[in-house]
């Protein structure tokens, strides 16, 4: 691994950090994992909470059972750790939940994390909105006494590998060691570049239904990245606080690779860019301009997907009856289905502008289509 190699995981981690996705760094030991996520901590004044699974019982993370006594019920109560998170919280300091060593945590241990990572809550307590939860292992053929990750607790992580190279080691002793940095994004530029990629998952997903969900099925993919709906939609929040950081194409295959695995990212990438997807806003200034692929309907999925949340960002009378002739010339063009999922959402009351109503070249395409929701009915939409 390169110094630019380098660079680009630190980078990958710093955008999970952002998009608040539970990341596990994998690699030898003595490569600096646990030193680059404590002193991340410190760079960004947030508290780090280092926990050794290994060294806990189940009921540390699932609750300790106890009689309320004003009750008479059982309760789980959480462990001391979760009380330090929750006062900080209070006194406006994050938090860094990080899980070390985690390859040595016995099945029983990892089974009792499934709820903390994924939901937040310990017991009965639910951690505060925005707390990180960060891992790091050794591959469990290396590990002490080490485990494979069991597929439900991998699912919940972003996987990304971790090693030193000589350049960055002699850089960190003779100069410094590289930090974390965390990227500056617009939210608004986030919830876009969001709903883009669900848009490109879900055109790809309807078109390769059999990667939805794959199960490791050896060794060698046992305890890392594997897709399910869980891992896709963490990979749309990595993909889109990515792009609103303007990460290079290497980063965004790390983020693409360490959340549904390489062979699924690799099938989506490529899908993606054989899409050839045209801007949506120059359709919506010029829709006459489409030419609809009808020999491509995942293409044409696409492209509708992507005018009318377009359109949906910036509604204009102009916007929404531009919006409305590239469906209808979907729908005249055979790809009824298409047109009547995204038709149906255009009409709405809640997005059509105030007084505007289809043209006639529209009303004749979509009409048969929203008239079985009841949108239309005899003339115009009113």
């Amino acid at each position: 691994m390169t110094n630019q190699n380098y660079a680009d995981r630190m980078s990958a981690l710093g955008i999970a950090l952002v998009a608040e996705v539970p990341t596990i760094t994998w690699g030898a030991p003595g490569q600096g994992k646990s030193s680059v996520i404590e002193g991340m901590g410190d760079d960004l004044k947030l508290h780090v909470e280092t926990i050794i699974a290994a060294l806990h019982e189940p009921a540390d993370f699932g609750g300790l059972p106890a009689i309320d006594p004003i009750t008479g019920t059982a309760r789980k109560i959480p462990p001391d750790w979760t009380k330090r998170v929750i006062d900080l919280h209070a006194e406006g300091k994050g938090s860094i939940v990080f899980f070390d060593e985690l390859s040595t945590a016995p099945p029983a241990v990892q089974g009792a994390l499934l709820r903390p990572i994924l939901t937040g809550w310990v017991g009965d307590v639910k951690l505060p909105a925005g707390t990180r939860f960060l891992a790091a292992a050794n591959p469990p053929e290396i590990a002490a006494d080490g485990f494979d990750l069991a597929p439900p607790l991998a699912n919940r992580f972003f996987h990304l590998d971790w090693d030193l190279p000589a350049d960055v080691v002699a850089d960190g002793f003779t100069l410094a060691w590289p930090k974390v940095v965390t990227p500056s994004v617009n939210q608004d530029d986030v919830i876009r570049e969001f709903g883009q990629a669900k848009l490109l998952i879900g055109t790809f997903l309807k078109s390769r239904q059999e990667m939805v969900t794959v199960m490791p099925t050896s060794s060698e993919d046992s305890g890392k990245a594997f897709p399910t709906p869980r891992t896709w939609e963490m990979a749309a929040k990595l993909y889109a606080v990515a792009k609103a950081a303007n990460a290079n194409d290497t980063v965004i295959n790390m983020l693409l690779n360490g959340t549904v695995g390489v062979a699924a990212a690799a099938q989506l990438v490529e899908f993606v860019n054989n899409l050839n997807l045209p801007d949506p806003e120059e359709l919506l200034r010029d829709p006459e301009s489409f030419v609809v692929p009808v020999e491509r309907t995942d293409r044409v999925y696409a492209i509708a997907g992507s005018v009318f949340t377009a359109m949906a960002k910036d509604v204009t009378k102009e916007r929404w009856i531009n919006c409305g002739t590239i469906l209808a010339m979907i729908a005249n063009a055979g790809q009824a289905d298409t047109a009547y999922m995204y038709a149906s959402r255009w009409a709405n009351n809640a997005i059509r502008p105030t007084g505007c109503v289809p043209n006639q070249f529209q009303y004749t395409a979509l009409g048969p289509i929203l008239g079985t929701m009841g949108r239309f009915t005899e003339g115009p939409l009113s």
